[in-house]
């Protein structure tokens, strides 16, 4: 049974996923849902992803929501397809595991709530937030940015020398960033800069960016 991905082009959850499947070399279908009329919020959503978010994810017999779930059970089961995005070695993959978490927990926080502000409302037409709230935000991915400066200055990506998982999951939020104010928070960094650069020029990202439309 084909994969599917039940998902949003604006979904920066969505786009996580998607890149992980283009970067494996899978084929999939997209179903549209559309979060301008709560469709996910719907009965009929809610009985997929109680949680009414997207994306949903289907492949044969298995349902999962959450999308770095998602992306791990693609690195893992398909693990001979692609771009390797993770390994075998139970050290190298536990740095990989401890930059997954950080970006779930330190980095993704405030940026995408940056991005939500300065790039989704003004699409979606809903009101901002006061510019104080969006520069304590701003504030608090600065020492994010910091700190990954200071780790790419030793190591080409996240995870050590190759694109993993851990630089993947960042490349969403980073791309609707790089259209923004904020460019300037990676662009001074010069270690950061070059890997943002290098994440959003990969073949498979760019597919994705091209397919969405965003």
């Amino acid at each position: 049974m084909a994969i599917k991905v039940h998902g949003h082009p604006l979904s920066t959850s969505t786009h996580r996923v998607l890149a992980t499947l283009a970067e494996k070399e899978l084929d999939y279908e997209f179903i549209l849902i559309d979060l301008a009329t709560d469709q996910q919020k719907s009965k009929a959503f809610l009985s997929l992803n109680p949680f009414g978010q997207v994306p949903f994810f289907e492949d044969g017999d298995l349902n999962l929501f959450e999308s770095r779930a998602i992306t791990q059970y693609l690195a893992h089961t398909y693990a001979d397809k692609g771009t390797p995005l993770i390994t075998n070695d139970p050290k190298k993959m536990a740095i990989i595991s401890q930059w997954i978490e950080v970006e779930a927990h330190c980095f993704y926080p405030p940026a995408y709530k940056l991005a939500y502000e300065l790039v989704i409302k003004p699409i979606s037409g809903e009101t901002k937030e006061e510019e104080s709230v969006v520069l304590q935000l701003e504030a608090k991915l600065t020492e994010v940015l910091d700190i990954y400066e200071l780790h790419l200055a030793q190591s080409k990506y996240l995870g050590g020398d190759s694109f993993t998982l851990a630089d993947l999951h960042h490349s969403a939020v980073i791309n609707f960033l790089m259209d923004t104010k904020l460019k300037a928070l990676f662009d001074s960094r010069p270690h950061v800069s070059a890997w943002c650069a290098d994440i959003l020029a990969r073949p498979a990202w760019k597919k994705i960016v091209a397919a969405m439309k965003f």
